[in-house]
């Protein structure tokens, strides 16, 4: 057990001097914590302290009479309840035995001389049952412990300004506000510096965005299926990223996180349980060529303008990546690369499934799956001739077959990737009959996809990866992606200087479904972030009710993010692969205010799902649900309310932008009478947010 001393100085009135008039102290070894009086008189310190014996003092400076305490009836000190001091003692060395790690409250009533040290009570607000009500009239606003007198401050949602007086102004909140003030010094602070740990990141579908070039909408002989296009291709590309990006920009937003826009397989698969749809890889996660761009997505001439242009508006790029399998087999490609076997001859083959077998289309009591039935899996020497053994398990031909746990398992019968071999392979197979970039070298599959992936971070400077199924691939695979893409990024600054922004390293966050706030082995792999999937289900709903109900989930994000420099997370409301905030939880617009409140002011990283902003609607989804939350980007219904919503978020990820303390500073919560209030500070910058209720 550890024994320290800890000295409160206090000053007070005693009995038998004058006391000196110096501040209140609690001194724990070098450190000092201010000593406070509260409304009813009472001087409270707190300090933290960790298991262990402990010796502290009472006393002021001079240590005199009526200034310098001790127990009065009791040896040692005992927890919640108060003791009696003697406040003319000789010797002031009061005992403490700490039996777990807490912040504690030292309070000292001076006017019967009685000490009581508890653990500091959790935050609470006066809300948690009610929230505050809303009045016609401006809201008088204390600011004293956060902004000086003569302050003029500026609410970023509306506008106006007020001055501190007395510690305290008085405002309305604006129209859309949602009865929230976010109060800020109106004499503009320089540009924040940009850090990945207050990100806020803009995920974009990039076939469903906007189609910048009408060209490359049907590369590979792909085609529409003439009914909802569930999972066809709706030709968004590189191209059309490019041209949003001043949209992208005026959300306050400094990174992209695009799907991955390397080539997929050509063909498609029956789509969802039924096979009602004509499914594509249009979403960037079937891979077949990670070192060629998609044709649907563009050429690298377009890619190069991209990153570029996003770069030259401060904007980062992250890019989506796969390293746990490759896209299905599919008619297209086995007619394409000359893998595979079907059960027809070649005359039966052009009478049943068409001079292109990727035309076929389902008969009467047939589905997308069907075109499964004529393929004959169980030919070994055929299937060899695709990725080949030392690739991929899968359940087709003689290949390994999948196993049952994360590292070996097949994600819907996707072929698994054998990142964790140490068999050092050449090329697959089927790229020998196909136009690739990678080189014909021995190494390890995991080698393979590591220098093809970061082959475009070095030649094109992307500055960061989300990884796809993280928990699907060893932590040994994606230390060496980190590291390789470290090198490569640095290489491309150092060739780029002039192109270069900062001399940050690369990032890298990752799925892992159902993670939440909370460090685990990943950040010793890699990762710089992992993916919040709490926030949209248990945080955000809390919003809807009371802006206030978030207070202890903010408190727990600030203190366990902003505390290690290692850790972070990437909160959202949306995803392409859970729900829409909008279509499964917001009731209205005004709802889905109170959520980008939420997620604005939240915390750590944020993730915008393209089309929150703008309360992007639902799409058909067929018998897959996911499919309906990759709708196409509704630009010609950004009008009226839809308008007013995305107003609201840029107004938002402007404050965020200016003001690291959002996501990187200290949570305060300020007690105070009719409205609840919280403070975020981060070095010299500190901000006040306000609820007034609605």
């Amino acid at each position: 057990m550890k024994k320290t001393l800890i000295s409160l100085s206090v000053a007070m009135l005693g009995a038998c001097s004058q006391l000196p008039d110096n501040a209140l102290l609690l001194s724990l070894e070098d450190q000092q914590v201010a000593f406070a009086a509260n409304e009813q008189g009472l001087l409270i310190a707190e300090k933290k302290l960790d298991k262990g014996s402990y010796t502290f003092s009472i006393g002021d400076n001079a240590q005199t009479c009526g200034s310098n305490f001790s127990l009065a009836e009791d040896a040692r000190i005992k927890f919640n309840r108060p003791l009696k001091l003697d406040d003319c003692a000789g010797e002031s060395a009061i005992p403490m035995r700490v039996f777990k790690a807490n912040t504690y409250q030292f309070t000292l009533n001076p006017a019967n001389n009685e000490l009581t040290v508890k653990v500091k009570p959790k935050q609470s607000n006066d809300f948690t049952s009610t929230c505050p009500v809303a009045t016609d009239s401006p809201k008088v606003i204390d600011v004293s412990a956060t902004f000086a007198d003569g302050t003029v401050l500026r609410d970023a949602l509306s506008g106006q300004q007020a001055t501190v007086s007395s510690g305290k102004i008085a405002l309305q909140p604006g129209a859309n506000s949602q009865g929230l003030l976010l109060l800020e010094p109106a004499e503009q602070a320089p540009k924040a510096e940009f850090d990945w740990d207050n990100a806020t990141v803009y995920f974009v579908m990039t076939d469903r965005f906007y189609n910048g070039n009408l060209d490359n909408d049907n590369s590979y002989g792909r085609s529409k299926d003439g009914k909802h296009e569930i999972g066809t291709f709706h030709g968004g590309d590189l191209a059309g990223l490019t041209k949003k990006l001043d949209y992208i920009e005026s959300l306050g937003v400094n990174a992209i996180w695009i799907t991955s826009p390397l080539e997929q397989i050509h063909g498609w698969v029956g789509g969802g349980d039924k096979g009602d749809f004509k499914h594509y890889g249009y979403h960037g996660y079937y891979h077949q060529d990670w070192t060629k761009l998609d044709a649907n997505m563009g050429t690298e001439e377009e890619l190069r303008q991209f990153v570029d242009t996003a770069h030259e508006k401060g904007i980062r790029i992250v890019w989506d990546v796969v390293m746990n399998h490759t896209g299905y087999a599919t008619l297209a490609d086995m007619q394409e690369f000359g893998f595979g076997k079907l059960y027809l001859s070649d005359e039966e083959a052009k009478k049943e499934l068409g001079e292109n077998w990727t035309d076929w289309q389902p008969k009467s009591g047939q589905s997308w799956h069907s075109f499964n039935d004529y393929i004959k899996y169980s030919d070994d020497e055929a299937w060899e001739k695709w990725w080949g053994k030392d690739w991929i398990r899968t359940d087709i031909g003689d290949y390994d077959a999948p196993g049952y746990n994360d590292r070996t398992m097949s994600l819907n019968f996707l072929p698994d990737l054998k990142t964790e071999s140490t068999q050092k392979t050449g090329l697959p197979n089927f790229y020998r009959s196909k136009e690739t970039n990678a080189k014909d070298v021995q190494a390890t599959p995991s080698d393979h996809l590591i220098t093809w992936l970061t082959d475009w971070v070095r030649e094109y400077g992307i500055d960061g990866f989300r990884v796809d199924t993280a928990k699907h691939v060893e932590m040994e695979s994606w230390a060496k992606l980190k590291q390789a893409s470290n090198e490569a990024l640095a290489e491309w600054k150092q060739n780029n200087p002039d192109k270069a922004l900062d001399d940050k390293p690369f990032w890298m966050t990752g799925e892992v479904w159902a993670h939440s706030v909370v460090k685990s082995p990943y950040f010793d792999n890699g990762f710089d972030s992992i993916i919040n999937f709490e926030f949209q289900g248990d945080v955000a709903p809390k919003a809807l009710k009371c802006f206030a109900n978030l207070d202890s989930d903010f408190q727990r994000y600030a203190e366990r993010i902003n505390s290690d420099s290692e850790f972070n997370v990437l909160s959202y409301l949306s995803s392409h692969d859970t729900s829409l905030f909008w279509a499964s939880r917001s009731r209205s617009i005004d709802d889905q205010m109170r959520a980008a409140n939420a997620l604005m002011l939240s915390p750590g990283a944020v993730q915008i799902y393209y089309g929150d902003e703008i309360a992007r609607d639902l799409g058909v989804s067929g018998s897959d649900s996911h499919q309906g939350t990759r709708s196409d980007m509704p630009w010609d219904r950004i009008t009226g309310q839809r308008e007013a919503l995305l107003k609201h978020w840029q107004a938002l990820g402007d404050f965020r932008l200016r003001h690291p303390a959002v996501a990187k500073g200290q949570h305060i919560t300020h007690q105070r009478e009719g409205y609840y209030a919280f403070e975020r500070r981060y070095q010299d910058d500190k901000i006040l947010i306000v609820y007034t209720g609605e």
